[in-house]
């Protein structure tokens, strides 16, 4: 019975899921509409603050904040259910993109339908900004980080450091400009250790066995190894999809075709370039996290061992990336929890949210600046378009309670008919 009262839950997430476009960006902005404002599932506060915390960790920042959100309500069961229902979809898709694409013309992937979802993306950035600064923006103190971390984070925005740099930063700053002493009282939360040794022991084990596979050449050594480079990516990899593509890129379409590689590795796992690069695009086209190009990037290089084998690949590419994130992120969450206690954490907390706010408006300035918003040439109807979608957006999810879900639709819609 306790089940049955989280099934509305589970259907958000999944609504959700399937209409999450834009990156990780977007994804906030689209978790402040559903589960703040509309299910009030967690406050903003409480979104700030897992956003925060999923920025300091490596692996899928949407994919932790959603798990977080589901432990919240129904903790360890239910975050497994709200981590499923969030990533299959978009695995699904991408599992099945690796099988038709050789039957797909690459022309067809950039399809018109889309061409409003990065300014969709960008509307509800500039939502849960706005959203979050009202909420933060009490002091000098804080305007001024905002200010701050956004001018930095804006220039240097490709660097995977940049984001937990920031954060860390902010909260230094509050947690020397505030003398204020605060007795919180926080609940404790148990410490599940056996996350971390579960991690620790995956890490070390997959790493042996894909050494040993290579070395004695076994029969499913392939599948050995790519687990053990999915694991290690989401171990390691800090700043989203756009550092992990350039990373994967690296171990499976540049490193395995040097002539090294070549004469002494044989059977290394490759992909061809051209098909990389087309997973790459597509899956900027799909709604879920940009992570679930790791189980294409795992089809594709099982691919030549025939189709069982290439759905395994599918398989271990979508676990072993998202595992270690989800490992990482039920460990420290309660560590984190209970070091808010302390009135160093405490005041520092502040900072952090207002880091958070200022990260938060420059990527939604990066994410435009890729837009064409002021064109006077024959590409002056979609700049107004683009720039109209980006208002309307922010205006709706401002002022109506319309869901998130029927706005991507309008968009794509929106795509279709121009």
């Amino acid at each position: 019975m306790k089940f049955l009262r989280h099934i509305p839950f589970l259907k958000a997430v999944f609504l959700y899921s399937i209409t999450a476009f834009g990156g990780a960006q977007g994804h906030f902005g689209m978790m402040m509409k559903t589960f703040v404002a509309k299910r009030k599932d967690i406050t903003e506060q409480e979104l700030l603050e897992y956003n925060a915390f999923c920025q300091l960790l490596p692996g899928a920042s949407s994919t932790q904040i959603v798990t977080l959100i589901g432990y919240k309500r129904g903790r360890l069961p239910l975050a497994i259910l709200t981590l499923i229902l969030w990533i299959l979809p978009a695995c699904l898709l991408m599992s099945i993109f690796s099988f038709l694409l050789n039957y797909m013309d690459n022309a067809s992937l950039q399809n018109d339908i889309f061409r409003f979802i990065k300014p969709m993306a960008v509307g509800f950035l500039a939502f849960a900004t706005f959203r979050a600064f009202t909420l933060v923006a009490k002091n000098r103190v804080a305007r001024l980080i905002m200010t701050m971390i956004m001018i930095l984070t804006y220039y240097l925005f490709k660097s995977p450091f940049v984001f937990p740099g920031a954060i860390l930063l902010g909260g230094l700053i509050t947690n020397f400009t505030e003398k204020k002493v605060v007795n919180v009282v926080i609940e404790p939360r148990p410490i599940k250790w056996g996350n971390i040794v579960i991690f620790f022991l995956i890490f070390i084990i997959a790493g042996t066995c894909s050494e040993l596979a290579r070395k004695n050449e076994w029969q499913a050594r392939k599948a050995f190894n790519l687990f053990e480079n999915t694991y290690r990516f989401g171990s390691l990899v800090f700043g989203g999809g756009d550092v992990l593509m350039p990373m994967m890129y690296e171990q499976y379409a540049v490193r395995p075709y040097t002539e090294h590689i070549q004469l002494n590795n044989k059977n290394a796992l490759r992909i061809d370039k051209n098909e990389f690069l087309t997973g790459a695009g597509i899956v900027r086209a799909i709604p879920g996290p940009t992570f679930s190009f790791s189980a294409f990037v795992g089809g594709e290089a099982l691919k030549p061992d025939g189709k069982w084998m290439q759905a395994l690949g599918c398989f271990i590419g979508a676990f072993g990336i998202f595992l270690p994130c989800t490992l990482l992120v039920l460990f420290f969450f309660p560590v984190w929890n209970n070091l808010k206690k302390y009135s160093g954490i405490y005041r520092a907390l502040k900072g952090i949210n207002a880091a958070v706010v200022g990260i938060m408006a420059a990527s939604t300035l990066f994410l435009m600046k890729d837009i064409a918003l002021f064109e006077v040439n024959e590409s002056s109807v979609v700049s107004l378009l683009n720039i109209g979608v980006i208002t309307g957006t922010f205006l709706l999810l401002t002022f109506t309670k319309l869901p998130a879900p029927v706005v991507t639709v309008v968009c794509l819609l929106l795509g279709w008919i121009f």
